[in-house]
């Protein structure tokens, strides 16, 4: 039976050396998926593997972009690395601890390139999956609220759709977000936008979800208020 991944090398953008990067052998059977998107897979998990990091300098990034670099980017990320020498490897199986790093790598490199907001959401969206595994409830809160920040910026700011996301997903899962992290005023504002929104009954999937977590938040806040 073939391992379920393997190596490639490639060439990284900004220190151009080559590094090994492992991927995923196909697709994954997902045995099922949270409220905010967040899936679950019988073997390997393909969001430990989503981040490339360079072994030379330490750039890392999605691996949708990680040769995107424009020019202005490029030059700040070889300033940062100038004075710095750098010898990391998360080539090979991943745990999660090296996941939660890459993810952190990830979005101090997205930080410095000042990248859109929708690409530090999906990171720290992945991220506080990365921590719900491991049952860190404080860290994935942490990392879950900076993802609903940020995709309210994306939302007001960056063209639709925003990756795979529909307008009516976004604005969902901001709502949701909000109430995982015990936003519950900002969750019922966003949910209820999708709920009424006619143009999101052509999504039904998202239109049920939105429902649903309309009704916890509510719920949520009942309580609170009792």
């Amino acid at each position: 039976m073939a391992e379920p991944t393997y190596s490639v090398e490639k060439q990284c953008p900004a220190c151009q050396k080559k590094f090994s990067v492992t991927k995923l052998r196909g697709r994954q059977a997902m045995v099922k998926q949270d409220s905010d998107f967040c899936a679950y897979f019988q073997e390997i998990k393909p969001y430990y593997y989503t981040i490339w990091v360079c072994s030379s300098c330490g750039y890392a990034a999605a691996d949708s972009y990680f040769d995107e670099l424009s020019a202005a980017a490029y030059d700040k990320i070889t300033e940062f690395l100038a004075a710095r020498t750098v010898n990391v490897n998360f080539s090979g199986e991943r745990t999660r601890e090296q996941a939660i790093a890459s993810y952190k790598l990830a979005i101090f490199f997205a930080d410095l390139i000042a990248a859109p907001a929708s690409r530090l959401a999906e990171l720290y969206l992945k991220l506080g999956w990365v921590y719900r595994e491991g049952e860190n409830a404080e860290e994935e809160k942490s990392a879950l609220t900076k993802a609903g920040q940020y995709y309210e910026q994306a939302l007001m700011r960056e063209r639709l759709p925003i990756g795979t996301l529909s307008e009516a997903a976004v604005t969902y899962l901001i709502g949701e977000l909000a109430r995982r992290t015990g936003q519950t005023e900002t969750a019922l504002l966003y949910l209820s936008k999708v709920v009424g929104s006619p143009s999101a009954k052509l999504e039904p999937r998202i239109t049920n979800l939105a429902r649903d977590a309309w009704h916890e938040a509510r719920a949520a806040r009942d309580q609170a208020g009792s």
